[in-house]
C-alpha cells in the first residue's frame, strides 16, 4: 500500500496539479491539509472518479484535512480529543482495512504558531497563536501515547509545521526565532517523538538537503532554500511494515504548485 500526505494549499487552486500527481503516483491512501473548503464544497466527484473513498473535515477558506481512500475506511472521526472548544479543522482519523492488517491513520495539520508572542519571562501569551500551538501539541502528545498504548499498527502524517533539526533547513538562522523552529516547538517534537515513535523519513533518509515546502516569495524553489515540516511519526508495529520511502519533490517546479510536495510511503498492508 502507498501512503502519502500532501498539504495542497487550497483545494481549488490546486485541482488540476493534484489530479495529476495522484494519476502519475498511484497513492492508494492520501491526506490532504490546508483543503481550505468546507465539506459540501469539496468536489468529491474528481477523486471518487479515480476510485477514491473521500473523507473531509473542512473550514471555511481556511485549515481543513482529507483522506482519499481505495481501501475500505472505517470508523472515522474528525478533531483532535482534549479541547472541545477547539474549532479549527485540523485532525482527522480513519482505519484502513489492507488484506493483512489494519492501519490507524491520523492526518493532521498543525498549527504554525506565528506570530510568536512572548510575556517577559519568555512564556507565550495566553491566547496568542504560538500558545495555541503548544497546546496542540501537548494533546497530540496525549493522543500519541494512546496510540502507542494500542499497540497496533498506526501512523500521524501530515504538514506538522516543525522543522526537528539545523540539517531540515537550507538556512537554519533565518528560522531561528520563528515558530517552525523555536526550542520550544522542538521540544514538543521529541516529547512526542521519544514516546517510541519512528520518524521514517530521518530513519531512512537521513542525510540533509530532503525538503518538502520552498516558499513563493524570494526564489526559494530556485535557489532550494527549502524546509522539511512535513512528517509521518510511525508506532514500531507500523514502521515494521515500511518497504519504502520518498519525496516527490519535483512537482514544486510545476505549473501553479502548492508550496509543499507530497511525501510518500510503501506498507506490507
Amino acid at each position: 500500500m502507498k501512503l502519502a500526505t500532501f498539504n495542497i494549499n487550497g483545494i481549488k487552486a490546486r485541482i488540476k496539479a493534484l489530479g495529476d500527481w495522484l494519476d502519475e503516483a498511484q497513492p492508494d491512501v492520501v491526506v490532504l491539509q490546508e483543503i481550505k473548503s468546507v465539506d459540501e464544497g469539496f468536489p468529491r466527484e474528481m477523486f471518487e472518479e479515480r476510485g477514491y473513498q473521500v473523507e473531509t473535515h473542512g473550514q471555511k477558506s481556511f485549515n481543513g484535512v482529507a483522506i482519499l481512500s481505495k481501501l475500505p475506511l472505517e470508523d472515522v472521526t474528525r478533531g483532535l480529543p482534549g479541547d472541545e472548544s477547539d474549532e479549527q479543522a485540523r485532525w482527522i482519523e480513519a482505519t484502513v482495512v489492507g488484506d493483512r492488517t489494519a492501519l490507524r491513520i491520523c492526518g493532521l495539520y498543525l498549527p504554525n504558531g506565528n506570530p510568536v508572542e512572548l510575556e517577559a519571562d519568555g512564556t507565550p501569551v495566553a491566547g496568542g497563536k504560538y500558545a495555541y500551538k503548544l497546546a496542540w501539541m501537548a494533546r497530540l502528545k496525549t493522543r500519541a501515547e494512546a496510540l502507542l498504548a494500542a499497540e497496533e499498527p498506526a501512523v500521524m502524517l501530515g504538514d506538522y509545521n516543525i522543522i526537528p533539526q539545523e540539517e531540515d533547513a537550507a538556512n537554519p538562522e533565518k528560522w531561528r526565532e520563528d515558530a517552525l523552529f523555536r526550542p520550544e516547538s522542538r521540544a514538543a517534537w521529541r516529547a512526542v517523538v521519544n514516546l517510541g515513535f519512528t520518524e521514517i523519513i530521518r530513519t531512512r533518509m537521513p542525510a540533509p538537503g530532503h525538503y518538502t515546502f520552498w516558499d513563493y516569495q524570494a526564489g526559494a524553489w530556485n535557489k532550494n532554500d527549502g524546509i522539511r515540516i512535513d512528517h509521518m511519526l510511525m508506532t514500531p508495529q507500523c514502521a515494521d511494515l515500511v518497504t519504502d520511502c520518498g519525496i516527490d519533490a519535483g512537482i514544486r517546479g510545476r505549473e501553479k504548485p502548492s508550496d509543499h510536495v507530497p511525501v510518500w510511503v510503501d506498507l506490507a498492508l
